[in-house]
C-alpha cells in the first residue's frame, strides 16, 4: 500500500455521487515550503496542464517554460507514440487540432480513420508518423474561439518528446526553489498496447534516467486506465495517480468486460481499492462538487473525505479562467472567452479539502492557494 502527494486531466460533465464533507490534508503531506514566493504556500500545489496552456498552445516547450516562470510546481505532458516508437507530448494521438499536419500535402494520404477507446475518430495519427516527420509539423492553438491570443503564438514551437520535457524540468527549479515535477499522463494504453506499441516500460526507463525513481522524486505517473497503474506500482517507486472522469469507465475495464465504472471508483470502498495500488485520486470538479442545475456550484460530495480516508491525496482537474469553463456565479460576463474569477471557483475546492489542482493559468492557481 503506497502513500499519497501529487497529479492531473481534460474535460467532461457530471454523475450525481455521494453526501457533503470536508476533509484535512493528507498526513504525509510535508508542511509548506517558505521558498522563494515567500508566501507560504507549496508550489507542488499547482499543477501546469499542458503547461501554462492558457497563455500558450498546449503541450508546447514555451508553454512548460511559462508554466515554470509563473510558479507550478509541476509541469504535466500527455503522452502517446510514433511508429518508431517515440514517446512524445499531444493531448491525443489524433493531430489535426493541435498541429498544422493538414497543411502538410506530403502527409494528405495519412489521413484515415480509426477506433480508439471504442469510438470512431478521422485524422491524422501519431503512430503513422516517425519522429522525424512529426519534428516537421508545428504546433497551433487547441481552442482558437476562446484563447484567440494564443493564435499569435501559432508555429513557434514543434512537437516536443517525453526526453525534451524531462531535460527541461530536470534543469529548471519552482519560485520556492525545488526542481520542477512531472506529472505525465498515459494516454489509451489498451489501445497503444494493441499495436505493439507499449508506453510503460519506456515512460519509466525516462523517469529513472532523469533522476525521477523514487517516492519522493517530484513525479507521479497518471492513468484514466486501471491495468497499466497496476502495472506500474510493480515496476516503479514513482507515485502514481488514478485519474477518474465524471461518468464512463476505464477503457481497460471496458475492453475487458470487468463491469467496473468510475460511479464504483469513488465510492468509499471503491476508493480503498484504488489506494492499493496509487498514492492519488485525480477526480473530474463535478465528481467532488456537482453542479446545480442553473450552473452554479452545489453541495461538495463525500469523495475528498473518502479518498482521504484510503491516504490517497485529492487532485482536481481541470480549472480554466475562461467564462465558458466557470460555474455561473464566477463568470465575468456572456462572453465565453473572457476571463472570469477563476481564483473565486478555485478556492471554493481547496476549501472543501482537494489537496492539490491542474489549471490552464499556472499564475492563477498560485493566486488561489497563497495565503488561504
Amino acid at each position: 500500500m503506497r502513500i499519497a502527494l501529487t497529479a492531473i486531466a481534460t474535460l467532461s460533465l457530471a454523475a450525481p455521487l455521494a453526501l457533503a464533507a470536508v476533509a484535512q490534508a493528507d498526513p504525509a503531506d510535508p508542511p509548506p515550503h517558505q521558498g522563494n514566493n515567500g508566501k507560504g504556500y507549496r508550489a507542488t500545489e499547482v499543477i501546469a496542464h499542458r503547461g501554462a496552456s492558457g497563455y500558450r498552445p498546449e503541450h508546447t516547450i514555451g508553454a512548460y517554460e511559462l508554466a515554470i516562470e509563473q510558479c507550478a510546481g509541476y509541469i504535466e505532458p500527455d503522452l502517446v507514440m510514433t511508429l518508431d516508437g517515440v514517446l512524445v507530448d499531444r493531448h491525443e494521438n489524433e493531430i489535426s487540432g493541435t498541429t498544422d499536419v493538414a497543411e502538410h500535402p506530403e502527409f494528405a494520404d495519412r489521413y484515415t480513420t480509426k477506433v480508439i477507446d471504442g469510438q470512431p475518430l478521422s485524422g491524422w495519427f501519431t503512430e503513422d508518423f516517425t519522429l522525424a516527420e512529426l519534428k516537421t509539423l508545428r504546433a497551433v492553438e487547441r481552442l482558437p474561439e476562446v484563447r484567440p491570443g494564443n493564435t499569435a503564438y501559432d508555429g513557434l514551437w514543434d512537437v516536443p518528446t517525453f526526453e525534451e520535457v524531462l531535460q527541461l524540468a530536470s534543469t529548471s527549479t519552482t519560485c520556492d526553489g525545488d526542481p520542477v515535477g512531472v506529472a505525465p499522463e498515459l494516454k489509451h494504453g489498451t489501445y497503444f498496447d494493441g499495436i505493439d506499441l507499449s508506453m510503460e516500460e519506456q515512460v519509466v526507463e525516462l523517469l529513472h534516467e532523469y533522476g525521477y525513481d523514487t517516492h519522493r522524486s517530484p513525479a507521479v505517473i497518471q492513468s484514466f486506465e486501471v491495468g497499466n497503474l497496476q502495472e506500474l506500482d510493480t515496476m516503479t517507486d514513482v507515485r502514481l495517480a488514478q485519474l477518474v472522469n465524471c461518468s464512463g469507465a476505464p477503457y481497460d475495464q471496458v475492453a475487458a468486460g470487468t463491469g467496473l465504472t468510475y460511479a464504483d471508483m469513488v465510492t468509499r470502498q471503491g476508493l480503498k481499492d484504488v489506494g492499493q495500488y496509487a498514492d492519488q485520486a485525480s477526480f473530474c470538479k463535478d465528481v467532488m462538487i456537482p453542479r446545480n442545475p442553473d450552473g452554479t456550484l452545489g453541495e461538495p460530495t463525500s469523495v475528498i473525505k473518502d479518498a482521504h480516508r484510503a491516504h490517497l491525496t485529492v487532485v482536481g482537474w481541470t480549472f480554466r479562467a475562461e467564462n465558458a469553463f466557470l460555474p455561473t456565479e464566477f463568470r465575468s460576463s456572456d462572453d465565453p472567452a473572457e476571463l472570469g474569477d477563476m481564483v473565486g471557483e478555485a478556492r471554493v475546492f481547496l476549501d472543501a479539502g482537494m489537496d492539490q489542482l491542474f489549471t490552464d493559468h499556472p499564475d492563477l492557481g498560485v493566486e488561489a492557494v497563497q495565503n488561504r
